[in-house]
C-alpha cells in the first residue's frame, strides 16, 4: 500500500518512466560520490596552491551538491522512487571512492576531473535514455547538469596543467 501512495501522476509510460529512473538514480548515486570526494580533497588539500585548490574544490562541491536536490525530484516528479541511504548510493555508483591517507595535490585534480568526465558520459547516456522516453524536462536538465561537468573537468584540467 505504501508504494502506492507514491504513485506519483504523470502522461510518460511506465516502462519509460522506470528506465530514465534508473539513469538518474544512477546519476544522484555517482554525484554524491562525486561530491564527497570533491570535499574529502578539499579536506586534505596540502602545497603551495593550497588556497586557489582549497577553494575551487569548494565551491564545486557545492555545486555538484545543489544539483542532487533538482536530480531526486526528477524522479519523483516522474512516479518513481530514489535513494534512501548511503548504501543505496553504494549500491549505484559507478564513481569510486578514494579512502588514501595522503593524496597529491595533482592527483586529487586528475582524479576529479576524470570522474567529472565520467559523470558527463552517463548524462550523455541519461539524455538518450529520456529523449528515447519524450521526457523532454528531464533531457532539458541533463544538458544544463552536462554543461556544469564538463565546465568542472575544464577548470580542473586547466588548474592542474602544468606551466
Amino acid at each position: 500500500m505504501a508504494a502506492k501512495a507514491l504513485n506519483t501522476p504523470t502522461d510518460l509510460q511506465s516502462n519509460a518512466t522506470k528506465t530514465v529512473a534508473e539513469a538518474l538514480n544512477g546519476i544522484l548515486a555517482d554525484s554524491f560520490a562525486l561530491f564527497f570526494k570533491t570535499k574529502n580533497f578539499h579536506w586534505h588539500m596540502s602545497g603551495p596552491h593550497f588556497r586557489d585548490y582549497h577553494l575551487l574544490l569548494d565551491e564545486q562541491a557545492a555545486q555538484i551538491f545543489a544539483g542532487t536536490d533538482d536530480i531526486a525530484e526528477r524522479v519523483r516528479k516522474i512516479g518513481k522512487t530514489t535513494l534512501r541511504s548511503i548504501g543505496d548510493i553504494a549500491r549505484h555508483q559507478t564513481i569510486t571512492d578514494n579512502d588514501a591517507e595522503f593524496v597529491a595535490p595533482a592527483a586529487m585534480l586528475t582524479e576529479l576531473r576524470d570522474d567529472n568526465l565520467k559523470l558527463v558520459e552517463a548524462l550523455r547516456e541519461a539524455k538518450d535514455i529520456a529523449d528515447e522516453a519524450k521526457d523532454n524536462a528531464t533531457s532539458a536538465m541533463i544538458d544544463n547538469w552536462t554543461d556544469d561537468a564538463e565546465r568542472r573537468a575544464w577548470f580542473l584540467f586547466e588548474t592542474g596543467r602544468a606551466a
